[in-house]
Formats: C-alpha cells, sequence, structure tokens
C-alpha cells in the first residue's frame, strides 16, 4: 500500500478529481505516514513547496477515520495576513469531507466570534496572541471549543524559534494540552533551516511520543550557463546583441 492509498477516499478523489493532481510532491508523499501515525512532525520545503496540502490532508483524513468532532485542529500562523490568505484555500479542502474553517483573530468581528463558538468550526486559523484570548475566556465560551483539539500546525514555525513570542506559543499549547485533557499532535511548518532536530525539540517540548522531520530530498537545479564577455565598446556591444538576436 502506497502512501497516498491511506489518505481517506474522499480525500483521494479529490486531490485527483478537484484540485487535478496526478501525484503528490515528495514531502506530500512522506509525510503522510507519520501524520497519521500521530507523530510530532516538522515538515521542511522552501516556499510554495507545499507543505500546507501535505499536512492537511493527512489531518483530514485522521478527522474521518477517527470520527473527530467540534474544533479538532488549530492551524497558528504568525501573521493575520497570512491566515486570511489561507482561509480560502483551507475552506475548500475542508469541504472535501464536509467539515469546516474560519478564521479568529483580532480583525475578526465580534458577530463572527459569536457564530464561531455557536458552532465551531473543524480547523481553527488563528494567531498565538488570539489562541491566549480564547483561554483566558471564562465566560464566552473559548475555552469550551478548545476541550476537542486534537492536533496543532504551527506554519512559519521558524519565525517563531528563539524568539520570545515562540516561547509565548509554547506556553499557550501546554495550556491548550490541559484543557482538552490531551496532548494534541504537533506539526511544524518550515522553510528549510540548518537543525532541524533541534527545531522540532524545542517545539515539542515536553510531548511524549514519537517524532519525525520530514525533509525530502528535492533534485538540484541545473545551473544555466552563463558567459561573460567583455564587449570593450557601445559599438562592439551593439554587435553582439544584434548576433544574439539573430540567433
Amino acid at each position: 500500500m502506497s502512501a497516498f492509498d491511506r489518505l481517506d477516499s474522499l480525500v483521494q478523489h479529490h486531490i485527483v478529481n478537484s484540485i487535478g493532481w496526478r501525484s503528490l510532491r515528495p514531502l506530500q508523499e512522506h509525510s503522510i505516514d507519520p501524520i497519521l501515525d500521530g507523530k510530532h512532525c516538522l515538515l521542511l520545503a522552501p516556499t510554495a513547496g507545499g507543505k500546507t496540502e501535505a499536512v492537511i490532508f493527512p489531518l483530514l483524513s485522521r478527522m474521518v477515520a477517527e470520527r473527530w468532532q467540534g474544533l479538532s485542529v488549530i492551524y497558528v500562523c504568525p501573521l493575520k495576513a497570512l491566515l486570511n490568505n489561507l482561509q480560502q484555500r483551507l475552506g475548500s479542502y475542508t469541504a472535501f469531507i464536509g467539515r469546516r474553517c474560519d478564521v479568529w483573530h483580532g480583525d475578526v468581528s465580534s458577530g463572527r466570534k459569536d457564530k464561531i463558538r455557536v458552532e465551531p468550526p473543524d480547523i481553527l486559523l488563528t494567531t498565538p496572541e488570539s489562541l491566549e484570548g480564547m483561554l483566558v475566556s471564562v465566560n464566552d465560551g473559548g475555552r469550551a471549543m478548545l476541550r476537542m483539539v486534537r492536533a496543532v500546525v504551527i506554519d512559519e514555525i521558524h519565525a517563531f524559534a528563539g524568539d520570545d513570542r515562540g516561547w509565548h506559543l509554547l506556553s499557550v499549547l501546554e495550556r491548550v494540552g490541559r484543557i482538552a485533557g490531551r496532548e494534541p499532535q504537533r506539526v511544524g511548518l518550515s522553510a528549510t533551516v540548518g537543525n532541524p532536530d533541534e527545531l522540532l525539540s524545542w517545539a515539542t517540548g515536553h510531548c511524549e511520543g514519537t517524532r519525525a522531520v520530514v525533509a525530502p530530498e528535492t533534485p538540484e537545479a541545473k545551473q544555466p550557463e552563463v558567459t561573460l564577455d567583455y564587449v570593450g565598446s557601445l559599438e562592439n556591444a551593439a554587435l553582439v546583441i544584434s548576433r544574439l538576436h539573430r540567433g
């Protein structure tokens, strides 16, 4: 059985027929097994390397297989702008299995937050500060939503590491775990870094369970052949350019 075959059948169907992908990228393929197995993971790839799909497709599959209910996945980003950009894409992915995604941060209206409290989405996009706000809101239902959390995704985790904001995030996640009564799976998404094992160790802290760094090797880009020549004068430069133009 391939890793792709382990994904939920609806997720498989929509990857092929709705998104139109013939295959997954190496990171997306290699991340399926460790995420489905509940490991704390660090996924490494360059910008636009498919990290979001690499984490979301397996988590959606777990959501179906394990019958997760309520707010089961928290997706943390360092910037509100990133959350707003992600919402539409993740919303389309959660719809594959009849689930929902929403966003919660300081710019979200109180009316919209009231609706989220009444009917929590399956995936909530938020910032560390807004997540802490939910923890301290004893009377408005914010804490109650966190009792069903099963997994936390930390996007751009390298932006948090070694920073006061990063330590604050880890503290918030510990409190989320206490409210949920379980240790949510942690999955960090990062650009390529030189010390991935240290970054994953930092992100998981005292978490129990196994860990996995997912960073499949990618073929090196072919270096273009560039020739530098000294043309000596504008007239000679014009001559060289004209010859290049003729092919």
